[in-house]
């Protein structure tokens, strides 16, 4: 009893001070956390809304980096829940979302962007993926019956914070069925630290959180519209927001391109939506197939 007294004093005395606690959730309070985290809560088919926004940098050997431009994006996302006899409760989310390029002095949408490296005018192919989907559902147990690796958490007081990195590397879609001997695949990495408040996330009877925080990184190739080749670099994305479930809480200028360029982000795909994800290549790539189409039917018609 008076070791337990110990530890106790010596936790409260730790969250003072600020030092951050470790938290392992294991089992449904995982799941739990987890859908907190994803969907925001743990009801099934309420939209969600996460908006950030930031800046992009170019890192070039040998070059200062360059402050490319701004960028403002949201995500509509809603989750659906399930039950399995084995793996027990389960969630995925279906999702769609945009990111806009800004000018970076005057903050206005770039649909036309001047490569500063070329000194070519582009065009600017602006974030419209549809869908970004979890690509299976997510349970608190493995198939075998058996809990999944526990979630770990970062607590300080009254916040927690979720970290996560995600190493992305796959066959480019632009690229040939050649990728494995001469290179190309698509090479980056997501980091994502998020934060909420501490008596919402980890107590599994709270069902849905009031808000929370996002900070967004991710380290990339040049972007396809850039029209980059093989310059040798990479972007940096630095970006925060948060995410709300109340619509009036969307910022008036991510709401005015929304009703104006994509109205159907406004809501989020259908639950059983079973659609394969969208991303800035394959998005890029249909763009450009749509794009030489209208060009031989334009030559064929004699225009």
């Amino acid at each position: 009893m008076k070791y337990i007294l110990t530890c106790l004093i010596l936790l409260c005395l730790s969250i003072q001070s600020g030092e951050a606690q470790e938290v392992v959730l294991e089992g449904r309070d995982a799941i739990f956390a987890r859908m907190k985290a994803t969907c925001g809560t743990t009801e099934e088919g309420k939209p969600r809304y996460g908006m950030w926004e930031g800046r992009s940098y170019s890192r070039v050997p040998g070059e200062k980096d360059k402050h490319l431009f701004d960028v403002v994006g949201i995500n509509t996302r809603q989750c659906n829940m399930t039950e399995d006899d084995i793996r027990g409760l389960g969630f995925k989310s279906v999702g769609r979302e945009i990111m806009m390029y800004l000018d970076k002095d005057s903050g206005e949408i770039l649909d036309v962007w001047k490569n500063p490296w070329t000194g070519e005018e582009v065009e600017v192919l602006h974030v419209a993926n549809d869908p970004v989907n979890m690509r299976g559902f997510r349970y608190e147990k493995n198939k075998e019956g058996e809990d999944v690796p526990p979630m770990k958490l970062r607590q300080y007081g009254e916040t927690t914070y979720s970290a996560d990195e995600i190493p992305l590397f796959y066959d480019n879609p632009l690229g040939s069925e050649y990728q494995v001997y001469v290179g190309g695949a698509y090479h980056a990495m997501e980091i994502f630290n998020s934060s909420y408040r501490s008596h919402e996330m980890l107590d599994s009877k709270v069902k849905s959180l009031t808000h929370s925080n996002i900070a967004w990184s991710r380290v990339a190739q040049w972007l396809p519209w850039m029209e980059m080749g093989s310059k040798p670099g990479i972007m940096i994305f630095n970006a925060t927001g948060f995410s709300t479930f109340d619509k009036s809480e969307i910022w008036p200028r991510l709401q005015k391109i929304m009703d104006e360029r994509y109205p159907l982000y406004n809501v989020p795909p259908p639950l059983d939506d079973s659609r394969p994800n969208e991303t800035s290549w394959t998005v890029f790539k249909k763009h450009m197939e749509d794009k030489n189409k209208k060009t031989v039917r334009s030559k064929s018609s004699g225009h």
